[in-house]
């Protein structure tokens, strides 16, 4: 076998191995839109895998991961997802601020945060977005003064994923007063358990609340917790938004296929795989991921310092289009039925979940349009849009 191979066969055999007892029940369980279900005994599960060493398993070995190659991060990711284990809960900080502190950190930052996150220790979200800088995200207002040791934080962020179950928050924040746009931004660490860090979950038409407002009133953090030299924080974000889209998307492809398979099956027992245009929007679905799964292999083929390029877009807008597109193709073959709740006082089965929080698919990690713009402008090289 090929060390690929060797390292698919230990992956599968130690799930095989482990979600047995009290994780079998975890199967299937968290995920999108499904972020509440046994958030608890998810973080155990993920803290039994670090036991095991299979958290973290890209990083470099000298900071506490496996040194996997490219190749075994995907067959990681695609034996997880193959057997059905639950949701990770520190996704953001395993596959989002690992890799840019390994990038950009210092020493010391290094030392301090990535142990921890091997180890399911401390959980992260991130602070991006805000309500006039959602998908433009050059037009942050949250700021940050440097007074002494620390940094002052003052602003606003929402839609953040697990805010109320996080104890650190990465906070992309203007600390050049005066600079605009893209310039001035700098890239923060801010602990969230303290004074002036309000966290407010938002409800959503899941009826679940998995993202947050998180409001910051003079809440401070160490002036060592910059990451990046300050004014640099637009080229550090934008890191870990290509880290963001990089090799765990292939994992996320097997959900799919197992969401694209069960709606095959529902519509064959139903009788509505008899209908020529609900076969044909099926075949559809069928080939696109095809298309999804050859596009995400191209982009990490050419993936450069461990960072997709700007051509990760390009899979960000299809496989968000394609799982909105597979929530409403799943309504139909439900029918009038999916119209209605299966009891009080807002009890959804999959389906309805999959077609209500799908929505959110094309606006979070940058917005379809957004994605069509940096298409245009950074890779096909056309003229940037007109802006105010």
């Amino acid at each position: 076998m090929s060390s690929v191979e060797e390292f698919r066969a230990e992956i599968r055999g130690w799930l095989a191995a482990n979600l047995t007892g009290a994780f079998a029940s975890l199967r299937g369980r968290g995920g999108p839109g499904r972020e509440h279900e046994v958030f608890a005994e998810r973080l155990e599960w993920e803290r039994h895998m670090a036991a095991a060493g299979w958290t973290c398993v890209g990083w470099p070995e000298e900071y506490g991961g496996r040194g996997a190659s490219l190749e075994q991060q995907v067959a990681f990711h695609e034996e997880y997802a193959l057997a059905d284990a639950p949701a990770r809960v520190n996704h953001i900080a395993e596959q989002l601020l690992g890799p840019t502190l390994i990038a950009f950190g210092t020493p010391g930052q290094r030392a301090r945060f990535l142990p921890p996150i091997v180890a399911a220790e401390e959980l992260w979200c991130q602070g991006y977005s805000e309500p006039d800088a959602g998908s433009d995200l050059a037009n942050v207002r949250t700021r940050a003064v440097h007074e002494g040791d620390d940094w002052v934080v003052t602003g606003q962020k929402i839609w953040t994923s697990l805010a109320h179950e996080s104890q650190w928050c990465f906070v992309v924040a203007r600390t050049e007063p005066g600079s605009q746009r893209h310039k001035g931004l700098s890239y923060l660490l801010v602990p969230l358990d303290q004074p002036g860090v309000d966290i407010r979950p938002i409800t959503q038409l899941t009826g679940t609340s998995e993202f947050n407002e998180v409001f910051f009133d003079g809440a401070r953090t160490r002036a060592e917790h910059i990451v990046g030299a300050p004014g640099d924080g637009w080229r550090v974000a934008m890191a870990t938004l290509g880290f963001e889209r990089g090799v765990s998307t292939l994992g996320q492809q097997v959900g799919f296929r197992r969401e694209l398979e069960t709606l095959i099956e529902a519509a064959k027992r139903n009788g509505s795989a008899d209908d020529p245009l609900i076969r044909d929007r099926l075949a559809r679905a069928w080939t696109g991921l095809e298309t999804i799964r050859c596009n995400a292999l191209r982009m990490l083929g050419g993936v450069a310092d461990g960072a997709p390029g700007p051509e990760a877009s390009i899979g960000k807008i299809f496989w968000a289009t394609w799982h909105r597109e597979l929530g409403e193709l799943a309504m139909d073959v439900c029918g009038a039925g999916g119209m209605l709740a299966a009891g009080d006082p807002y009890d959804l089965d999959d389906w309805q979940r999959l077609f209500l929080f799908s929505r959110s698919d094309t606006i979070y990690a940058g917005s379809n349009e957004i994605q069509r713009n940096i298409i245009a402008e950074r890779v096909l090289g056309l003229p940037k849009e007109a802006r105010p």
